[in-house]
């Protein structure tokens, strides 16, 4: 454990050395392909970086933003877009390319929201309750196993989203866009993934792919197809970052099933808006409660079927698993432990 927090701060370091460069020399050359000529480096120490780490909750979390989100708002400030453009000052840019936050427009320091704090230690306690619950697998049925694996995924992403934001939140008192909207109310896939689920990757996946295939796609098609086209393409970049992600967790070859999720979802999303046009044209809704419901199913069956599977089979669920006690056992030797002895030898 201590190898792997020194790793740990180590690729962290050089990942907002990294971004100082961005900030101080590559922000100062003109937009286009000679700055992004100049982040070339940047975007390959980024790749690399998390392949030092072997543990899941510190590797899993640091490719997540730098592979993923810190490369693509590098790739849109490359041409003057995205969340780093206009460049703020260094504190901010370095929070805004490396954690998974999006400042809210005309933001400002914020003095009288606070984090709903009951909500959060609900969410670790029924979080702590799943992992209890894994102990005895053995005697669950597999749909509530399924049950188990899907809260586990939204309860953990959530508060490790949030948990990397508080500093934002903390330091500069800047209002944040959620990055979760209760999903588990969502009425459609388009409401699913458009507006409720990890609304971070939405709206780094908006620019840098639906809106320029949506451009380029209108000029041979009309506007509808061209939607339905740049939905399908970003669902696939989002499955081959899925896929990435997941060899990143797994040092495994990828069986392209995580891929296969993403495009199915992609196919039945566009599929559903074309559907929901004419049934609303025709007078016809399906109850919230239903369509809800429905959506949740399709979420839970392709997920047991395509988005579960290679991580389980590749041991990423059980290694997950078994850092809690791990880590759990090193707060108690490097931090509880000596508390206790130094609060002894006060009393003595």
């Amino acid at each position: 454990m201590e190898g792997e927090i020194e790793r740990f701060i180590k690729v962290w370091i050089i990942a907002i050395t990294c971004l100082c460069y961005c900030y101080y020399i590559a922000a100062k050359l003109p937009k286009g392909p000679l700055r992004l000529l100049s982040l070339l480096p940047v975007l390959y120490l980024f790749l690399t970086l998390p392949l030092t780490l072997t543990s899941f909750h510190l590797g899993g979390p640091t490719t997540f933003f730098l592979v993923w989100l810190a490369t693509f708002k590098l790739l849109l400030f490359s041409f003057n877009q995205g969340p780093l453009f206009p460049p703020p000052n260094i504190f901010l840019f370095i929070t805004i390319a490396s954690l998974p936050i999006k400042l809210k427009p005309h933001s400002k320091p914020n003095t009288t929201k606070k984090s709903n704090l009951l909500l959060t230690c609900l969410k670790l306690v029924s979080l702590a309750a799943i992992v209890c619950c894994y102990g005895y697998r053995h005697k669950m049925h597999p749909c509530f196993i399924l049950v188990l694996y899907c809260c586990h995924m939204y309860l953990g992403i959530e508060l490790v989203l949030a948990v990397s934001a508080a500093p934002a939140r903390a330091v500069f008192g800047l209002e944040i866009e959620p990055q979760f909207d209760e999903p588990y109310l969502s009425t459609s896939l388009q409401d699913f993934w458009g507006r409720r689920w990890n609304l971070m990757v939405t709206s780094i996946l908006r620019p840098t792919v639906y809106d320029p295939v949506r451009r380029v796609s209108t000029r041979f098609m009309g506007h509808a197809r061209a939607v339905s086209v740049a939905m399908l393409a970003t669902f696939l970049v989002s499955g081959l970052m899925h896929e990435l992600i997941y060899y990143y967790l797994a040092r495994a070859t990828p069986t392209w099933e995580v891929t296969c999720f993403f495009v199915l979802h992609g196919v039945c999303t566009a599929a559903e808006v074309v559907v929901k046009k004419v049934m609303l044209r025709r007078g016809w809704r399906l109850h919230r409660v239903v369509s809800g419901l429905l959506t949740v199913v399709f979420l839970a069956v392709t997920g047991n079927w395509l988005f579960f599977p290679q991580v389980v089979r590749n041991g990423v669920v059980e290694k997950g698993i078994g850092e809690y006690a791990v880590m759990v056992d090193f707060v108690k030797v490097n931090l509880l432990l000596p508390l206790s002895n130094s609060y002894n030898k006060v009393q003595f």
